[in-house]
């Protein structure tokens, strides 16, 4: 609670819930923000952060809770509400008009008119004057699409401000710019700040919130884990507290040892990766991984984690280093090329790049193994379901109904049916990103149990998840990503503790 002497929040979220069929999105979050500060918002990939902001700007209405502008109960009921209330976001991609002028960006549909027609000169004069106030030099004349991205946010920001000053939502605003441009932003945010706005900042990049924010709130699994002064945490407590795990849970669940690496590495490398790259994805990186080896990728959301893994998938194509596969340089130029390598990509976005929801159970399952063999030689009906009843009983998939529709089951049961589609192709090489997000706990200790035992068997694993718990419990080696760079590499041994993972991930420097 405010004490007498803080300022009533401009914006305050109550106990707000949001619910999608089968997952809890918002669990009793709060938020408040006041008058003359930047706010962050921090949380991992599945935390809450866009829905959060999707409620508060009213693209979703709140299915409980309430929010209070100025102190008075909103329901909005579109993003139009919201922003007659004081409301204004501006987004990753910026969403203006670039063959359109500055001037008439700033205040589209709201130009100055005379006699029913644009009074253009009144409209460049307004689009000046509200450029001037915030210490901006622009040619109002000239084209959007003729400026750098950072000036596009600018003007994005401009508009915003100009069609409600109290809160301003900025979604991820510095991910495509350089330093230079990030500054820029930066001392226009300050202003606005010292101006009365209310300004919260979503962000991955950890050295800006310390930069730039007064407070932050942190999100963990749609849930408030706390709202925090900036200067009461460090780098390390805030990673921290943005990760978090169910780790004991886990633990009760599925037994210590069930979880524990426990496989013995190939000798040589089953994939070795050298100085291999993408401009704008990920820096140059090493890496190698061994088969019956679980290597797991660590690191805060944006930190390049997903990045790396679509480079040995073929999803991405790399421009820079090599991959040698058994020794032999391979050329991994889409994911046909890496299928017929042995290597498997479940991917962390399971709706809309791995399952295809109008299908069936079987069907979804026998996909890759149909996609490997040419649609040219189509498996007979009984091969199918012969394969999906024996990965449906191997997995324990429920409801066991192969024709059941794949988008009718929950998300851990989606994930098994994903995991089976490429374990029916008997991968050497199992690229797994996040495959335990936003599932229940048993069925997440499931999953783990069936990492630990293809690396038993002799699978390579590379497995990517927000959870350092997880990570550590799985994983025979660690590498560290922060900031699209490849900061450490770590043998998972009794020197390798959350807090040693912890601050490299905060500073990018092993310790």
């Amino acid at each position: 609670m405010a004490s007498p002497s803080t300022p009533r929040p401009v914006l305050e979220a109550q106990d707000v819930r949001k619910q999608f069929p089968g997952v809890l999105a918002l669990d009793g979050v709060a938020l408040r923000l006041f008058p003359g500060e930047v706010h962050a918002l921090m949380g991992e990939n599945g935390a809450g952060k866009s829905t959060l902001i999707k409620v508060l700007t009213g693209v979703h209405p709140a299915d409980g809770g309430s929010i209070l502008v100025d102190g008075r109960p909103h329901a909005f009921t579109d993003p139009l509400h919201a922003q007659q209330a004081g409301i204004s976001t501006v987004y990753q991609e910026v969403n203006l008009c670039p063959n359109l002028s500055v001037a008439e960006n700033i205040l589209i549909g709201r130009e100055p008119r005379r006699f029913g027609l644009v009074h253009w000169s009144a409209l460049r004069k307004r689009a000046a004057e509200l450029l001037t106030e915030l210490d901006l030099h622009l040619d109002v004349t000239s084209l959007l699409g003729s400026h750098s991205l950072a000036v596009q946010q600018l003007v994005a920001i401009v508009r915003a401000v100009d069609v409600s000053a109290k809160v301003l939502v900025l979604d991820e605003p510095t991910s495509s710019l350089d330093r230079e441009e990030v500054a820029q932003l930066f001392t226009l945010v300050r202003r606005l700040r010292d101006r009365g706005v209310a300004i919260l900042f979503v962000t991955h990049f950890l050295d800006q919130v310390f930069d730039l924010c007064d407070r932050v709130t942190i999100l963990r699994n749609g849930r408030l884990e706390g709202e925090y002064p900036i200067g009461e945490l460090t780098p390390v407590t805030l990673v921290q507290r943005m990760i978090g795990g169910e780790l004991a849970a886990l633990d009760q669940l599925s037994g210590r040892d069930a979880g524990e690496p426990s496989g013995r590495a190939s000798a040589e490398p089953f994939l070795r990766a050298r100085r291999l790259a993408r401009a704008g994805s990920i820096e140059p990186y090493d890496l190698d991984i061994h088969g019956g080896e679980v290597v797991g990728l660590a690191g805060l959301l944006g930190s390049g984690r997903t990045e790396a893994a679509r480079l040995l998938f073929g999803a991405d194509s790399a421009d820079g280093g090599e991959v040698r596969i058994e020794g032999e340089r391979t050329a991994l130029r889409t994911p046909r090329h890496a299928i017929a390598r042995g290597i498997a990509f479940c991917s962390e976005n399971r709706k809309s790049e791995g399952l295809v929801g109008e299908l069936t159970v079987r069907e979804n399952i026998v996909l890759a193994l149909q996609a490997t063999r040419g649609w040219t030689r189509p498996l007979a009906r009984a091969q199918q379901d012969e394969l999906a009843r024996h990965w449906i009983k191997a997995l324990d998939i429920r409801p066991a109904d192969p024709e059941a529709q794949i988008g009718h089951l929950s998300g851990g049961n989606q994930q098994k049916v994903l995991l089976a589609r490429w374990l029916l192709t008997a991968p050497r090489l199992l690229i797994l990103d996040e495959p335990t997000r936003g599932i229940d706990i048993g069925a997440k200790a499931e999953i783990q149990r069936l990492v630990a035992r293809l690396a038993d068997e002799g699978t390579a694993v590379l497995f990517i998840s927000a959870e350092l718990e997880e990570v550590l419990r799985l994983s025979h080696r660690i590498a560290v990503l922060r900031d699209h760079r490849m900061v450490a590499t770590f043998e998972n041994d009794d020197s390798v503790t959350p807090d040693r993972v912890f601050t490299t991930i905060a500073t990018g420097a092993a310790s």
